[in-house]
């Protein structure tokens, strides 16, 4: 570690980059009922358990309606197919506002299963720090070097921020889809209505599905920016060195937060949503 301030800004914001990066891993591979403790988790759940008794009540109201709407008179209501086909349609509703929670947790641990193979796969463990080059560490005296760390330390420390938040607003994602499930699953009772309920389990699926697309970038990126960006040619002055290196740094960063903030289209994209 160097005694000079203004590496050491430098490489407190790195530092600071590749703790995110860190924590980024390990939010990936938690799961909701976990996460902090599991207290946010159980408010959800009682949540769902409140919403679950309206969800009952829109059940027979999209069952009613469905009925209406498919049936054109009370003589397609004698034929025993129509029927049949109603109540079952009825009773897996009913299941699904019933277990909705069940089945929820379950399409989120297929999921992190796809997300712990990825990352097995990959022989990564988390995120590297990266440091600047000792070869640099001797010119930095002047203060046009102070203002360019100064202002390379603050971009690189709000990209780190921007990109642990899109991370959090996906965990956020999963709560909200999980507090308002009763809702939309009710909508299976009814025949015009049902494509609500698939629409909402899809977009649960996509939300979960978004864990493995930030993965991929933070392992693209890992290997992508694996070499340090270069030094340059040491004939050039010491604040046109240290520039072009936070602009190749800055640069490789952006790429990943621009990848890590595009997962949620990207996966709207592979799902049709």
């Amino acid at each position: 570690m160097s005694d000079n301030w203004i590496v050491q800004n430098l490489n407190s914001a790195l530092q600071t980059w590749s703790d995110k990066l860190a924590e980024i891993w390990t939010l990936l591979t938690q799961s909701p009922e976990n996460f902090k403790g599991g207290a946010i988790w159980s408010v959800m759940t009682n949540i769902n358990g409140g919403l679950r008794a309206i969800g009952y009540g829109l059940l027979v109201l999209f069952f009613a309606a469905g009925l209406v709407k498919t049936c054109g008179s009370f003589t397609d209501m004698k034929k025993p197919e129509h029927v049949v086909k109603a109540f079952i349609r009825f009773a897996l509703a009913q299941g699904a506002v019933m277990s909705g929670m069940e089945l929820l947790t379950a399409i989120f641990s297929i999921v992190q299963g796809i997300v712990a193979n990825i990352m097995s796969h990959s022989g990564m463990a988390g995120g590297t720090v990266t440091e600047l080059p000792s070869e640099a560490v001797g010119m930095l005296e002047s203060i046009p070097l102070w203002i360019v760390t100064l202002l390379g330390s603050l971009l690189i420390t709000v990209l780190s921020f921007v990109m642990i938040l899109t991370v959090y607003g996906r965990m956020f994602k999963l709560y909200m889809y999980t507090a308002i499930a009763p809702i939309p699953l009710a909508t299976f009772a009814g025949e015009p209505t049902q494509s609500v309920g698939k629409n909402f389990i899809r977009s649960y699926a996509g939300v979960c599905l978004e864990g493995a697309i930030i993965a991929l970038a933070c392992i693209i990126f890992s290997v992508f920016a694996a070499s340090p960006p270069a030094v340059g040619d040491t004939s050039l002055s010491a604040v046109t060195i240290v520039w072009n290196y936070i602009g190749e740094l800055i640069f490789n960063l952006l790429v990943l937060v621009g990848a890590v903030k595009a997962s949620d289209r990207i996966v709207k994209e592979i799902m049709g949503l």
